[in-house]
């Protein structure tokens, strides 16, 4: 019989413990942010949240929507003697809104560490991913560079990507919110083949204006030296 309620009492501690880990790993997975910042917050939000101004946000194109990105360099507190592992953040707006933030690691701040020590310390916010080291797939970015996605966390609405690049090597993480990915790849591949559609009116335009301004230019020295000219 003792043996019996000492089982029992075994089986109840351990449920406690076992649903005590699942609500703290259900309580931290939060996908919807990065840090402080929330996907879908809007761009003054963010500019005030690193210390920067909206002003200092770069376009990256106008049409068919407004495509800008802000660029942040975390720095440790005060003096405090905490190093940031992380390099940069790239913070990505459609028509206003954070659609994606692509956090870039230090990689001497990050060098030694594996795949599997950057994926537990992810985890801690993010929960266990969906997609893990085992299962890592290849894909090459726009720009041709081959990339290797390590672990992956995702909900409906929201996705993470821990990334490793061909060269370096380099780590990084991505966050995308999932309803505006769409919509911005769709604007940004419309942006450039307007872009690419209009090159040779620009350039000629801009030939145009270069020539203008050396003939302007011409006619102010003229001005100038033609009174005080003696052969």
């Amino acid at each position: 019989m003792a043996n019996h309620g000492l089982t029992v009492w075994r089986s109840v501690v351990t449920s406690f413990v076992v649903f005590g880990v699942m609500s703290a790993a259900t309580s931290a997975r939060d996908l919807s942010k990065y840090r402080n910042f929330q996907l879908g917050a809007d761009l003054p939000t963010v500019a005030i949240q690193t210390g920067m101004s909206s002003s200092q946000a770069k376009t990256i194109h106008l049409r068919p929507a407004l495509i800008q990105e802000l660029t942040w360099r975390p720095q440790p507190l005060g003096l405090s003697r905490t190093t940031e592992s992380v390099q940069e953040v790239v913070f990505s707006f459609y028509n206003g809104e954070l659609f994606q933030i692509v956090v870039n690691y230090d990689r001497y701040e990050t060098e030694g560490l594996t795949t599997d020590d950057l994926v537990q310390a992810i985890s801690v916010s993010y929960g266990i991913p969906a997609v893990s080291v085992a299962r890592a797939k290849t894909m090459s970015r726009a720009y041709g560079d081959p990339e290797e996605v390590l672990a992956q966390w995702q909900d409906p609405e929201h996705r993470f990507e821990l990334i490793r690049a061909s060269y370096g090597p380099t780590f990084r993480l991505i966050g995308v919110l999932k309803r505006l990915e769409a919509p911005a790849q769709a604007a940004t591949l419309e942006a450039k083949r307007l872009d690419n559609e209009e090159a040779p009116q620009r350039d000629a335009a801009r030939v145009a204006n270069e020539e203008e301004a050396v003939r302007t230019k011409l006619d102010k020295a003229r001005l100038v030296n033609k009174p005080k000219f003696q052969p």
